[in-house]
């Protein structure tokens, strides 16, 4: 799958080469281009904004050096996203519709945004990772790089994914433990050394189930919260 990022701080993106993303990166399962707005300045100072018309705080990406930097990767193919606080929240279900297409191209937007003949122009849609004002579009261009990446085939395994929080009936993932057995007094499920799979299978969705219930209930329904309710009066 591919990215291609306009940004103008193509610089932030460094930590992209790390972790699992990185590893997809290095195997070719996944590419990262980016691609610095302020190279197609025509100003000599590279200047990419300019006052708002109407007057106002801040400054205003200019259209034709966003277009110009769209130019050179556009793909009729491609779907171009613009990171905004004002587009619809990211969630696991664009995720994973994401992660179909082969080509996408995020706009990472600066100051005050950008001017919004260029975003009718060349935008497919607007995404934002929560209802609150970052100072740029990288951080949430990172953000849905990652969260999409994990879904391309070869990233991770579908197991992984199949088991984490929202991707199952939309709960959150159960609890998860390692060695050693006891930890400053806590001792594990014993459910989990029992080795009786289907026991721990049972266990983990109704642990899924209470964790929902307990830290995001709006996410269940009626019936679910019931159950939950049964679950741990019954524990």
């Amino acid at each position: 799958m591919k990215f291609d990022v306009l940004t103008l701080f193509p610089e932030m993106f460094e930590t992209m080469k790390q972790s699992i993303i990185g590893r997809a990166q290095e195997k070719g399962i996944i590419n990262i281009n980016l691609i610095n707005i302020r190279d197609f300045s025509k100003d000599k100072h590279k200047k990419v904004d300019d006052t708002p018309y109407g007057g106002g705080a801040g400054m205003v990406m200019m259209p034709d050096v966003v277009y110009d930097a769209y130019d050179s990767v556009k793909d009729k193919n491609a779907k171009v996203i613009y990171l905004s606080p004002k587009g619809k929240v990211l969630n696991q279900e664009k995720v994973k519709s994401l992660s179909k297409e082969e080509h996408l191209i995020l706009l990472c937007g600066h100051y005050e945004g950008i001017d919004q003949r260029v975003l009718d122009e060349i935008v497919d849609e607007e995404i934002s990772i929560g209802d609150y004002v970052l100072t740029g579009g990288e951080l949430p261009a990172m953000v849905l790089i990652d969260a999409v990446s994990r879904y391309v085939k070869g990233v991770l395994n579908d197991e992984s994914t199949e088991e984490e929080s929202f991707s199952k009936s939309n709960l959150l993932e159960y609890p998860a433990y390692t060695r050693p057995i006891e930890f400053k007094g806590r001792k594990i499920p014993e459910v989990l050394v029992s080795g009786n799979h289907q026991n721990i299978d049972k266990w983990r969705k109704e642990q899924a189930l209470i964790t929902t219930y307990k830290k995001r209930p709006e996410l269940l329904d009626e019936e679910q919260k019931n159950l939950a309710k049964k679950i741990l009066d019954n524990n």
